[in-house]
């Protein structure tokens, strides 16, 4: 049987042999590996990642506190001994290659017999769906979506699902479940929603031990909670500084494809065979049908015990409930509301759980298949290498399509590194050049031309990410409350430029350069054939300006709320709006327009003039450690700008004082100081308890293991 697992291991190891050449991602890959390379970074400063200012995308942000980063951290560890890039490319190669191992051992944890388990394994790295985004190669690789920290959870939630199985049965196993569930929670958010999930359904697969089976999830429940908390609770605690992304709120991305395509899909056998025949799918279909019939057949002596319902029945319910989970809010509209942290969800991602449990199911079908074979006379003289060439044959259209999948991946990395490799000479000048000057970069972004400046098939945006520079434009890839506004940078709006911060803008050579207007007084600094390097007059990480009004806003609205304030000359002539945060109220403005005040919309382009309130001496960011400084003189009472996303970890002295920061549109920090020469310093100070939160998770583990231990030996 294990000979059949690592027969899969191996034609996984050599189809995807690819995975591990270095190249530019253009799939959310750039971001994890990126996120790889800060934590290594920060570990060897002596910092925690978790505590950290992530200065490079979205103007900034917690990302390790308000993204799934335990992945991150625990490859960055591995980039010690190796380096980050390696260490990630080689993590992503592994876990997808390796991952039929996973699935074998859970199955038989989880009680499948080992034909089951081994059938499953053989068939987990043959799916192909229509959203692409499941336990798929599609999900994973270069070609696809890049979601590299899923493919962490994905080896947790199996072991999560069997563990706390069997944890419904037996006392020892709640403390190793809960431990599963935490983890699988850690490394994945929404792959930790189905953790969670299987421990408030799995009790109610046996009615007639359901007391005693509530019993055990109420432990494990809580249990799991506490050894979460060091992830939960931060996340709880910032909640309210964490954008909604309004660009996927109101399509299937975040409201799941609903009911009657999803069915479609599962029907039709595209959620697990898309682009050929059905073969997974009509063996998962076989195995429902064999599940749904054992139900409440007596289970055999192998599954004596206090209840003998087989791990069948669980794995029907957990289908069940992934679909139903991932029809989302297009088909139960407001009803979706009780699900926790439900504006912050992606719906259609919880297809993942439907196929978990369908790559289970499959291979109970293929056993039921065995065993009906076993029972018919003619062919108990076929022999056995029959047979098994026969199971091969069967799955050769799964083969054929995966095979050819990763050859056009393999052939799309090759392809990028050749470009890549043509254009290292202009790509290593650009690199110099940013790095030693510093400051901010814009390349275009998904919205306007950016989409067609391209190294080999990756945007430059997307490429910038590799070189760790401090970007506008790689859009939408974090939590910070500016990443909706960045979404709406406006390329054309010269005030834009100097609001964000950018100092330098890259823009394609030759006749792409026509698309890329250019704001006024930029100086050219670096030309080659690929792009032109401009820099930006008067350019810099802090502003002095005047707040002359306010706007109101919350996380899920701030992006449309201030977008009429980017379109308008106000930033050009350094005029804020100051925000009335999620209730809150704005703060007093420095220089009232002396009318009326500024309404939200339209926000008013025609002011009359005002002197300058002063500029910027000198300044020192240094926003990688989570700091800035600046020296500026003021005319008179007036705001100081720093182009980082707000948020409440920031501090500021002035001349050595404390003050209050603010909020000002789109949602940068600021705050308002008086006339004269001032010295101030901005630090980031992230969520300070997780060396108790993580000491509550380890006691709370380490309680429910020793009680359970007592009372067995009682």
């Amino acid at each position: 049987m294990r000979a059949a697992v690592a027969a899969t291991v191996a034609w996984s190891l050599w189809e995807v042999r690819a995975t591990v050449l270095g190249v530019g991602y253009r799939d959310d890959s750039a971001l994890h590996e990126q996120m790889v390379r800060f934590a290594l970074a920060r570990l060897q400063a002596g910092h925690n990642p978790l505590t950290s200012w992530f200065p490079y995308l979205g103007l900034g942000s917690p990302q390790f506190l308000h993204y799934q980063s335990t992945p991150a951290i625990l490859t960055g560890v591995a980039g010690l001994a190796v380096g980050p890039d390696t260490a990630f490319r080689w993590s992503l190669y592994l876990l997808w290659c390796l991952w039929p191992v996973a699935i074998y051992f859970s199955a038989r944890l989880l009680g499948l017999r080992p034909l089951a388990a081994t059938l499953a394994a053989v068939v987990a790295p043959l799916l192909h769906s229509v959203p692409g985004i499941g336990y798929e190669q599609n999900a994973y690789l270069w070609a696809g979506f890049g979601v590299w920290t899923q493919l962490w959870g994905s080896w947790a939630l199996p072991f999560a699902w069997a563990l706390t199985w069997r944890a419904m049965t037996d006392k020892r196993f709640i403390a190793p479940a809960a431990a599963l569930v935490a983890v699988t929670a850690a490394f994945h958010f929404e792959t930790g929603y189905l953790a969670f999930g299987a421990i408030l359904i799995m009790p109610f697969c046996d009615w007639a031990h359901l007391r005693a089976r509530l019993a055990r999830a109420a432990v494990l429940l809580t249990t799991a909670l506490i050894a979460s908390a060091w992830v939960i609770v931060p996340l709880l605690a910032y909640s309210r500084w964490a954008a909604v992304n309004q660009a996927l709120a109101a399509g299937p991305s975040a409201n799941g494809y609903g009911a009657r395509l999803t069915l479609g899909w599962l029907i039709t056998g595209r959620l697990l065979d898309a682009g050929h025949l059905p073969v997974v799918s009509l063996l998962a279909a076989v195995g429902l049908a064999a599940a749904v019939a054992r139900w409440r057949r007596p289970a055999g002596p192998e599954r004596a015990g206090p209840e003998r319902a087989g791990p069948e029945r669980a794995l029907v319910a957990m289908l069940c409930a992934c679909l139903l989970l991932s029809f989302g809010r297009t088909t139960f509209g407001p009803l979706i509301n009780v699900v926790p942290g439900h504006a912050d969800l992606f719906f259609r991602r919880f297809l993942m759980g439907s196929q978990l449990a369908a790559i289970y199911l499959a291979g109970l079908g293929g056993e039921a298949v065995a065993a009906r074979a076993r029972q018919l006379s003619w062919l108990r003289r076929v022999p056995a290498t029959a047979l098994a060439a026969a199971a091969i044959v069967y799955l050769v259209p799964a083969w054929r399509y995966s095979d050819a999948y990763d050859a056009a991946n393999a052939a799309g990395i090759n392809a990028e590194r050749l470009a890549g490799s043509q254009d290292a000479p202009q790509l290593a000048a650009l690199a110099s050049l940013l790095r030693h000057a510093g400051g901010r970069v814009y390349a275009g972004s998904p919205r306007d031309w950016g989409q067609y400046f391209t190294v080999g098939g990756v945007p430059m945006y997307q490429y910038l990410a590799s070189l760790d520079l401090d970007e506008v434009g790689y859009t939408l890839r974090t939590a910070s409350l500016m990443s909706q506004p960045e979404n709406n940078f406006d390329a054309a709006n010269a005030g834009n430029y100097s609001l964000f911060g950018v100092r330098y803008l890259v823009v394609p050579a030759g006749q792409g350069a026509a698309s890329a207007p250019l704001p006024s007084g930029a100086m050219p600094v670096l030309r080659t054939s690929l792009f032109a390097v401009y820099e930006l007059p008067a350019s810099s990480y802090f502003q002095v300006g005047d707040t002359i009004g306010s706007v109101a806003a919350d996380r899920a609205d701030i992006g449309s709320q201030t977008l009429p304030y980017l379109r308008s000359a106000l930033p050009g002539q350094h005029r804020y709006l100051g925000v009335g945060y999620a209730g809150d109220h704005a703060p007093a403005p420095t220089s009232p327009v002396p009318t009326s005040p500024v309404p939200t919309s339209p926000v008013p382009t025609a002011l009359p003039p005002a002197g300058s309130a002063g500029g910027v001496l000198t300044s020192r960011p240094d926003l990688t450690d989570g700091t800035a400084s600046a020296t500026v003189r003021l005319r008179r009472r007036a705001v100081v700008v720093l182009s980082a996303s707000f948020d409440p970890g920031w501090n500021v002295t002035v001349d050595g004082h404390p003050a209050t920061t603010q909020m000002v549109a789109p949602a940068l920090v600021g705050v308002a100081v008086p006339a004269g020469e001032h010295r101030l310093t901005f630090r980031y100070s992230g969520f300070s308890g997780y060396p108790e939160l993580l000491s509550l998770a380890a006691g709370a583990l380490l309680a429910v293991c020793w009680r359970s231990l007592r009372r067995l030996n009682e």
